[in-house]
């Protein structure tokens, strides 16, 4: 668990550096991933995929909280939140741009045989483990509505 090794060392280092923010940010991360390996209790080890997923989740909850805050005049709340995305995002691949995840989409649709939107969940379930971590949900999912409204 390469990433899990890198943030015990960052999270050392944060706090020798006194650098509140990172180091109360590194903590929520090892908290929600030792809440996962709770929760899958009995079931093996976490593996990096799944602590890429409680990643993304985290990224995806403080995303929503940015936008509460926002709606909310709270902008110094969000900018808080924004901090936090950053510092959990250095631990996530790089994100793949827009028409990367087209490509993926277009080979995912060939490879699986997708015909149409009534197949949209099967091809959301064939996606998923090929993006995750890697880009945003919603993007994906915006995305796999637009060309599947273009195949018919």
């Amino acid at each position: 668990m390469e990433i899990l090794e890198k943030i015990n060392k960052d999270l050392v280092a944060s706090m020798k550096n006194k650098d509140d923010l990172r180091t109360t940010t590194l903590r929520m991360i090892k908290s929600s991933i030792k809440n996962a390996e709770i929760a899958k209790r009995g079931k093996g080890e976490l593996i990096e995929e799944d602590i890429l997923g409680v990643l993304s989740t985290m990224v995806k909850q403080r995303k929503e909280s940015v936008e509460q805050y926002q709606n909310a005049g709270r902008n110094d709340l969000a900018d808080k939140e924004n901090r936090e995305i950053e510092v959990i995002q250095e631990y996530l691949p790089k994100q793949l741009s827009i028409e990367e995840v087209d490509a993926i989409i277009k080979s995912t649709i060939q490879e699986a045989g997708i015909l149409g939107m009534k197949d949209m969940g099967r091809l959301m379930k064939e996606l998923m483990p090929k993006v995750k971590g890697k880009a945003d949900e919603k993007l994906v999912s915006r995305c796999v509505k637009e060309i599947l409204e273009k195949t018919g």
